[in-house]
């Protein structure tokens, strides 16, 4: 996304400012982690960005050679963005980033929470020794999305859609909004009263459902000296 705003430093982190440090250019970015997605699927789960900023980030991002666009086959037909290889590179900056960030003194509350942000999260945040012994298979749905976890021993494998054939099968699925979850996986909620409220569903084990949920959490606050 090299633009007139560039850093004119030969630097190799100014050049990727450059090219993803644009408002919105690296939220777009997390959103295509978990694989291609429509516009009206950008949109969607970036609520504060309006459409004419959105496409010039994606056209950004395709000149840059971070992003590609492609139509897919007969009978879908749609347009989908999708990284291309240099561009999934990023996803451990997304994820030490996100990590980084969430141990802010000072991070916000929000109302909105991407599919996308919650499934990654799951990815920064797993304690893996808690987790050593287990085997848990999980299917989330959020908003109509489908997407699978799988703990095995301290290790964490999730994507988006059901669990692949090719895998044991899911012990439960978890039905709630992004929001709902995150409070499941870091409080202050817990699965039965999340169920009793009707804020969330879940077919099959619940145990196993609930163990999984209690394997994450989120990074100690940094310790920053007081402001001056």
């Amino acid at each position: 996304m090299a633009t007139n705003r560039s850093y004119n430093d030969l630097c190799g982190l100014a050049h990727a400012l450059d090219l993803i440090g644009e408002r919105w250019a690296l939220l777009v970015v997390r959103e295509l982690l978990l694989g291609p997605r429509r516009y009206s699927d950008l949109r969607a789960e970036l609520p504060g960005i309006s459409s004419n900023i959105l496409s010039q980030r994606l056209d950004g991002l395709v000149t840059a050679g971070t992003v590609t666009r492609r139509t897919l086959p007969p009978p879908a037909g749609s347009t989908v963005y999708e990284l291309t290889a240099w561009g999934r590179q990023l996803e451990p900056v997304v994820l030490q980033l996100g990590h980084w960030g969430a141990r802010s003194p000072g991070h916000p509350a929000g109302d909105h929470l991407s599919a996308v942000s919650l499934i990654l999260s799951l990815r920064t945040n797993l304690d893996p020794t808690a987790a050593r012994d287990d085997d848990l298979a999980l299917e989330l749905v959020m908003r109509r999305e489908r997407f699978h976890a799988h703990l095995a021993h301290g290790t964490l494998t999730t994507g988006r859609g059901p669990q692949p054939h090719d895998t044991r099968a899911p012990d439960a699925t978890v039905a709630a909004t992004p929001m709902t979850l995150a409070t499941l996986l870091y409080g202050p909620h817990d699965l039965d009263s999340a169920v009793t409220a009707g804020n969330a569903t879940v077919a099959g084990d619940t145990t196993a459902a609930a163990r999984f949920l209690t394997r994450f959490a989120l990074p100690d606050t940094a310790d920053v000296p007081p402001g001056r």
